[in-house]
């Protein structure tokens, strides 16, 4: 009876030694758990804790684990996120908002969003929106200025600038598109004078490429004179030109040269001499 005695106390201290106390941590809860667990996968399914695609463990589910282990969880949740309008899927182990946008690289501190940082990301997933601070420039008249912005469209910048769009006036890129950073929004003045069909069939392109290489930028500091059509800024205001004229788009100097051409009343050698011949080529 002594001998029996013995083993089975022996028997229950060796047991004593296989029995582990592990703390797993799922989405960031802790539980504790005791059992015989060798590793890590056993340990998880002692606990009911599944594990999907996707999801995150740590140690990984082959390991081995001792007495007083953490095991960490991290299950995967699905993101349909529409960053600066375009859409895309994700999945990710982040328990909140901000957390996956971290995870998604993307920087939404500066930036408008559709949910609060600090929501969470439910395990069903779930959609976010964001629209990310941009840099833009917005040209209007003899107005230029640049602008930090999470607006979806040009329309909303220039509302938020206080640029106010006349009835007739051309906006580039159209007032519905989306500001990418960088964007130069350009808001050109209402064209009160309709040019005739027998000068705009003239090869005006053919002249912008004799005066100035079709250069729209191009500046000759003995005029000084601007543009692909080199004007001097006396000429460029009296045919109702804003500013200078090679800070407008290739369509708007062309129309502003178009009206110059009717203003001298088709005597191009008073404008361009060297180069004029080139519009009936």
């Amino acid at each position: 009876m002594c001998v029996l005695g013995t083993l089975a106390a022996g028997l229950l201290v060796a047991a004593s030694y296989l029995v582990k106390d592990v703390v797993v941590v799922v989405d960031g809860t802790p539980v504790a758990i005791r059992g015989f667990a060798p590793r890590v996968a056993d340990a998880l399914g002692e606990a009911g804790v599944s594990v999907g695609q996707g999801d995150v463990v740590r140690p990984a589910l082959s390991e081995g684990i001792a007495d007083g282990s953490t095991i960490e969880v991290r299950h995967a949740r699905l993101i349909t996120l529409t960053l600066d309008g375009h859409t895309t899927t994700h999945l990710v182990t982040a328990t909140n908002v901000r957390d996956a946008l971290a995870e998604l690289d993307v920087e939404a501190a500066a930036g408008s969003l559709s949910a609060p940082p600090g929501r969470p990301v439910p395990l069903s997933g779930m959609s976010l929106t964001a629209y990310t601070e941009r840099r833009v420039y917005v040209v209007a008249g003899a107005t230029r200025l640049a602008a930090r912005t999470t607006a979806r469209t040009v329309r909303q910048v220039l509302r938020q600038e206080r640029v106010v769009v006349r009835r007739g006036s051309m906006v580039r890129p159209p007032l519905d598109s989306f500001p990418e950073d960088g964007t130069v929004i350009t808001v050109m003045p209402p064209r009160a004078v309709q040019i005739p069909w027998e000068v705009t069939r003239l090869d005006w392109q053919a002249l912008a490429d004799c005066v100035a290489r079709g250069d729209p930028r191009a500046y000759n500091p003995d005029g000084p004179y601007y543009g692909m059509y080199q004007f001097s800024l006396p000429m460029w205001q009296a045919v109702g030109g804003v500013g200078l004229p090679s800070a407008w788009p290739e369509e708007e100097q062309t129309y502003r040269a178009q009206l110059l051409y009717q203003r001298v009343g088709g005597r191009w050698q008073t404008q361009w001499p060297n180069c004029g011949d080139r519009l009936f080529t």
